[in-house]
């Protein structure tokens, strides 16, 4: 059973963590109790407010992906219409959210130590070893996704070490200072924890026989995906390229087919019984062998309901408060099968009736509907083998590697496009078809508002059909404050904080 969570809101994010079953103040002893708090690490990711919900959606909102429409209910208005203050109860929770992963992963390893002198079997140091390598993971990918919301863009070792990073939290008993570190250090601590989460998480001969692809657990090859990932927001291609190679080329994982059939089933979007691709089924099942780690759910423990805004069905009707972009619908080629299966054109039932294709691939998770009814749930795939190719072309069209960065574009599409498959990028072309992909591929996975941020590019919205008006004509310029959310109110205003504000504050 997973751990209840609970998120300091009142108080400082930072001084206070949660209790689990182990009372903070007593230490875990033994590998069994050691064992429960990684499940309490596992568990935090369920929260709604991150990749079930809001840290997926809201910088995609906030971007230039979806409309608001007439008769929404003005569930995320305010990002949507750059109407972003500290006080934010959305960005607030996420920032809350991920200090308590980072809460729950320090009080682990500061009690490491005594668990090892309870320990006289190999197999139990092994088991820690792991639990430990876990923890590291985590806390660096919580600590990268706040450095990607709440920092500006890396630009260089020598601008970073002036720019504001963000609270680094390490020691769960001891009183760390309350105020950010720069920007280059804050990397350099999620590298660090990368680092010791490589050495601890690395194969077995008893990993031979496991199955590593749509796993709900931290791996060596999570490990690689997230330092690709660092890698490039930091412009390090030289370590993007290594490590999204290490995993295109580890054998454990393989690009969905959006044009080759697996199965049939019965799609309750469209109510009909139709066959679907390996793609197709990613999104329907959320099982797929591109899927390098993804927030396990079950019928009696999941997250939030990342299609819920864009279909808000009551077995009646939909009546979506936001639709896909017409630009972004725009962009796929008659042969891309990621169109027919990403949305559904679907007559809604707001009083104006729009007629518009509604984001298919968030319509729900079909078993946990199936099986219990939940409605517009899906398992977050927060590591995908798409985004590694992506991640590769991009950092070689940055070294001038042309011809290899159409490999690796060409490559995804092969496994998207139905047919008349072509790449071919060149100096002037590779950043516009790059950032294309990404859109095409990555869409509402929450990546944007980073792209945008990281490449200097501003956006205007145009109006569209049924379009809420205010915010349908927003006109965004590159490097606006606000692509660097506010740190909390709360969090500076909290006793014993010395927390620089960002300029989205002022």
């Amino acid at each position: 059973m997973f751990i209840a969570l609970s998120v300091c809101m009142l108080s400082s994010c930072l001084d206070k963590y949660p209790q689990d079953e182990i009372p903070a103040d007593s230490a875990i002893t033994t590998i069994d109790e050691a064992n429960q708090a990684v499940i309490g690490i596992y568990s935090a990711w369920l929260s709604g407010a991150l990749y079930s919900g809001y840290l997926t959606l809201l910088p995609d909102l906030q971007a230039d992906l979806a409309y608001a429409v007439n008769g929404y209910t003005n569930t995320y208005g305010d990002i949507w219409r750059w109407d972003i203050l500290a006080t934010n109860s959305q960005i607030t929770s996420v920032y809350g959210a991920l200090y308590d992963v980072i809460g729950r992963c320090n009080f682990l390893l500061a009690n490491a130590d005594k668990v090892r002198e309870n320990i006289y079997d190999d197999t139990d140091f092994d088991r820690l070893e792991q639990y430990c390598g876990e923890a590291y993971f985590a806390r660096a990918l919580a600590y990268s996704e706040l450095i990607k919301l709440f920092c500006k863009a890396y630009e260089s070792d020598e601008e970073a070490a002036n720019e504001l990073g963000v609270v680094i939290k390490k020691d769960y008993y001891k009183t760390d200072s309350l105020s950010r570190a720069s920007l280059k250090d804050s990397y350099a601590f999620v590298i660090a924890d990368l680092e010791r989460a490589e050495d601890l998480l690395q194969l077995t001969d008893e990993d031979d026989s496991y199955t590593f692809y749509s796993s709900p657990y931290f791996s060596i090859f999570t490990v690689y995906a997230l330092r690709a990932r660092v890698a490039l927001y930091m412009k390090d291609y030289d370590n993007a390229i290594k490590y999204s190679t290490l995993l295109i080329e580890s054998g454990e994982f393989a690009l969905s087919s959006a044009n080759t059939p697996y199965t049939t089933m019965t799609d309750y979007l469209s109510m009909t019984n139709k066959q679907i691709s390996y793609y197709e089924y990613m999104w329907r099942y959320n099982l797929s062998t591109e899927s390098i780690w993804q927030v396990g759910f079950t019928t009696t423990a999941y997250g939030g309901a990342l299609g819920s805004v864009f279909f808000n069905w009551d077995y009646q009707s939909y009546k979506p408060d936001y639709v896909p972009a017409q630009w972004v619908l725009g962009l796929y080629a008659a042969n891309d099968m990621r169109y027919s299966v990403n949305f559904c054109q679907v007559t809604t039932g707001h009083s104006h009736g729009l007629t518009w294709p509604l984001l298919a691939k968030y319509w729900g998770n079909q078993e946990l509907f199936e099986g219990a009814q939940i409605l517009h749930v899906c398992e977050p795939q927060v590591f995908r083998l798409s985004e590694q190719y992506l991640i590769r072309a991009e950092a070689y069209a940055q070294q001038k590697l042309y011809a290899k960065a159409s490999t690796d574009i060409l490559e995804l599409r092969k496994a998207r496009y139905s047919s008349g498959v072509s790449a071919s990028l060149t100096e002037a072309n590779a950043m516009d078809i790059i950032e294309e992909e990404r859109v095409k591929e990555l869409y509402m996975e929450g990546f944007r508002l980073q792209d945008l941020k990281r490449w200097h590019k501003g956006f205007e919205r145009t109006p569209q059909e049924q379009s809420l008006s205010n915010g349908s004509s927003l006109k965004v310029e590159a490097d606006n404050p606000l692509f660097v959310w506010p740190i909390p109110q709360h969090e500076l205003e909290s006793p014993g904080a010395d927390i620089e504000p960002n300029e989205s504050n002022k």
